[in-house]
């Protein structure tokens, strides 16, 4: 009997876990992904050089101009010159053409890169889940925060508008 309370324990353990809320993110120590990417004005963009200037935040949205992806975008924004002074750099990640993102960028703004992926390397490369929408594959909403060429917290389930706080307070810990 005891075992078999064990197993449930384990089992519900499990299923909680998938229950975690925006923001929470977990602490990892993973290398960070070595890849390359378009920005929004058509220059390459290598990881590893924007990862030597400081700690970088790699966020995911499944698509440019849309309300939730802008709620993201912006709070990194508004944030942007207060993560500056810790030396914090940022780019963001989508499937859009380079041509959407200079459009989001431009309509909002956004201080900093963001990387056309059309064909998937970036999200491949850090795993990050796809899903569908009709016939379009759109990258899930995800945040990594890089230090020293290591992934340090990932947050699978990235806040919208609580993005740069999520990203403050890990910084802080």
């Amino acid at each position: 009997m005891k075992r078999l309370f064990k197993l449930i324990g384990i089992a519900m353990a499990g299923v909680m876990g998938t229950f975690s809320h925006a923001g929470e993110g977990e602490k990892v120590d993973l290398p960070a992904p070595q890849v390359s990417g378009t920005n929004q004005d058509g220059k390459m963009v290598n990881f590893a050089d924007v990862y030597a200037k400081g700690p970088t935040v790699v966020f995911f949205y499944p698509k440019a101009n849309t309300p939730g992806c802008t709620k993201q975008a912006c709070s990194l924004k508004d944030a942007f010159s207060e993560l500056s002074k810790d030396g914090v750099q940022v780019l963001g990640v989508s499937f859009d053409q380079v041509e959407a993102q200079k459009k989001f960028r431009d309509d909002f703004k956004l201080p900093y890169d963001l990387i056309a992926d059309p064909e998937g390397k970036i999200v491949a490369a850090f795993k990050v889940e796809k899903m569908m929408k009709g016939l379009l594959s759109l990258a899930t909403r995800q945040c990594f925060l890089i230090k020293g060429g290591k992934i340090v917290w990932h947050d699978a389930k990235a806040s919208t508008d609580q993005q740069a706080e999520d990203i403050k307070r890990v910084l802080k810990d």
